[in-house]
């Protein structure tokens, strides 16, 4: 069974728990969800009622979570927060300085305050579980547009700082995990992808997908036109060979019944000439007189 199979089972399972839950409750199984380590798919997930009934509330940040799950990179991750490794301790102590220094500041600092808030906070902070996810996803993602990816902007993409980490990620975490298959070809510093399982389809992209697949049957069936016209162009031509090669046996044939029948008129002339000339020979010989 491969990895897109068995996340049948997980999909349904979280599915099932988020269509009962709202709220608080139902964010914490987004981060279940995100954190689990054999589930690649998020879209049945966003399309529960539930998840879609986050926008607009304080836990928002979870439904855009979800979607860069579904959609999203690391890359993407990082750009929407300002330090993607800033831990929550550490966020409250940013946020308890901020307060101890309002009374002296006033609403300056509280508005400078606020708005790290906002900026930080666009997204919920990944556990080492999701940052992993996340950079798996990704991998998925550069294999839809390209099959060898080079290290170098491999290593850019994940945020990773040598190339013993990169294949160590790339066969610990993504081949043995069974998203991917491939060779890591060191010579050539880059990653030769042989398979890979697909992502969720992005909003939109369903449009595209039926696009390519229409020029794809279109080039099919005038491949196959073309195929079938040299199929009965090679038909044609070992026809007019079989005709030419029974007409060349013909011609020869007829040739050895035409040479056989010469030299057996040729025979029968000489047996003739050889019978006249024994028949004088004999007349002659009685005709001689008698000693």
């Amino acid at each position: 069974m491969d990895i897109e199979e068995r996340q049948a089972d997980h999909i349904d399972y979280f599915v099932k728990k988020a269509s009962t839950l709202e709220g608080q409750a139902l964010a914490n199984v987004v981060v279940e969800a995100t954190s689990h380590p054999s589930l690649f798919a998020f879209s049945e997930i966003l399309s529960v009622p539930n998840v879609l009934e986050l926008e607009g509330t304080e836990n928002s940040a979870f439904l855009d979570l979800l979607r860069m799950f579904a959609h999203g990179t690391w890359s993407e991750y990082k750009s929407k927060t300002r330090s993607p490794h800033i831990t929550n301790l550490t966020r409250g102590a940013c946020i308890d300085r901020q307060i101890k220094s309002f009374c002296a500041t006033g609403a300056l600092v509280l508005m400078i305050w606020m708005s790290c808030i906002d900026s930080a906070g666009h997204l919920p902070q990944l556990v080492p579980d999701q940052v992993l996810k996340l950079k798996q996803l990704t991998v998925l993602t550069l294999v839809e547009t390209d099959k060898v990816l080079p290290y170098d902007p491999l290593m850019q993409e994940l945020d990773v700082s040598n190339v013993r980490e990169l294949e160590d990620f790339v066969i610990n975490d993504c081949m043995y995990v069974g998203i991917v298959r491939g060779k890591l070809d060191q010579l050539r510093r880059c990653f030769k992808v042989q398979f890979a399982a697909g992502r969720d389809i992005q909003p939109g992209q369903l449009g595209s997908m039926t696009d390519i697949l229409a020029n794809w049957l279109a080039t099919s069936d005038n491949l196959l036109v073309s195929i079938k016209e040299k199929i009965n162009w090679a038909d044609t031509m070992g026809e007019m060979d079989k005709k030419h090669r029974k007409e060349t046996e013909d011609r020869v044939e007829v040739k050895k019944t035409l040479s056989m029948k010469a030299a057996i008129d040729s025979r029968g002339h000489e047996e003739n000439f050889s019978e006249l000339g024994g028949v004088m020979d004999y007349d002659h010989d009685r005709s001689r007189p008698k000693r």
